[in-house]
């Protein structure tokens, strides 16, 4: 278990220096906002090309992957018919969906993924999966639901613009590159990518330090108006989204190391990166900040059972 001990000592390192940050004032009233903008429109765009342009995305026909989908669209459509059926309005709904789905494969997935399942490759279709499905559909809600009217002329988007909706935003667009250069084979020039590398690494810090300062003065978790979304995201993504992939993967009949792999990387708290979402909409903020913090508490002995149980 030196992997799960060894991601979540470094997340909660950098959280911590990003709520001494908050605490001080070292960053100023707006350091927050500056660092999720910067992690939203330039080093996440940057982080996923230089990622998913060298991916093997021959990992896509895979039944694993086939396994972890379902479950993460199982998981996403648990949050959506509830949120539905509370009327907790799209905005928020696709938030929680979000959290109740969408995995940490980056900054955590990658040391569990090392140090517990012995391949770093295995993270690789789960990004794949999330930043090509997941992310675009659910940013492209984000975007509409927030953008009722056009900002020049105060009249409703057109259905042209609705539908370029996808290709205007940073996080997709970088996205849908590196897929380009993965499935063109082309190689990116040293003079282009490392600059890209280097720009994409601010990605994991900006938005763990944001979500540091966020803590400062913040009340306890699932005590607050949104505590019932909290609670049922929470939920789905800590035990429900591990045990459906656990049944889809028994009924797959995927081995013993297939199935450890696709519940351990199912078990991943929500990611820290739906906070910058959830703050750049303006849309379930709290929302994603609490599950993501409750999410990443309950997943330690989460994944310690089923290690225990699978390993």
């Amino acid at each position: 278990m030196g992997g799960v001990i060894t991601g979540f000592a470094i997340i909660a390192v950098v959280i911590a220096t990003g709520y001494v940050l908050g605490l001080r004032g070292s960053l100023g009233g707006n350091g927050r906002e500056v660092l999720t903008r910067l992690a939203f429109h330039v080093a996440t765009p940057a982080l996923l090309f230089t990622t998913l342009a060298e991916a093997d995305l021959g990992v896509i026909l895979s039944r694993p992957l086939l396994v972890t989908a379902l479950a993460t669209l199982i998981a996403c459509a648990v949050f959506v018919v509830v949120g539905a059926s509370a009327r907790w309005g799209v905005g928020p709904t696709t938030v929680g969906a979000l959290c109740a789905s969408y995995v940490n494969a980056g900054n955590l997935g990658i040391p569990i993924a090392v140090y517990v399942l012995g391949d770093a490759s295995l993270v690789a279709p789960v990004l794949l999966l999330q930043q090509l499905t997941l992310s675009p559909v659910a940013l492209t809600v984000l975007d509409l639901v927030t953008r009722d009217t056009d900002a020049d002329s105060g009249s409703r988007p057109s259905v042209l613009h609705r539908l370029l909706t996808p290709f205007r935003n940073p996080v997709v667009v970088g996205s849908l590159a590196g897929v380009t250069v993965a499935a063109s084979g082309w190689t990116v020039p040293r003079a282009v990518f490392d600059p890209a590398v280097l720009i994409g690494n601010m990605a994991v810090p900006a938005v763990l330090l944001a979500f540091g300062i966020s803590l400062r003065g913040a009340a306890m978790p699932a005590r607050g108006p949104e505590r019932v979304p909290v609670l049922v995201s929470v939920a789905v993504k800590s035990v429900g989204q591990p045990l459906v992939a656990w049944l889809l993967a028994v009924a797959f009949s995927l081995d013993a190391d297939e199935q450890l792999h696709v519940v351990v990387l199912a078990a991943l708290p929500a990611a820290q990166n739906l906070f910058t979402y959830a703050s750049r909409y303006g849309v379930g903020v709290r929302l994603a900040r609490e599950s993501v913090l409750l999410s990443t508490a309950l997943s330690v002995p989460v994944l310690t059972v089923v290690a225990a149980l699978l390993g």
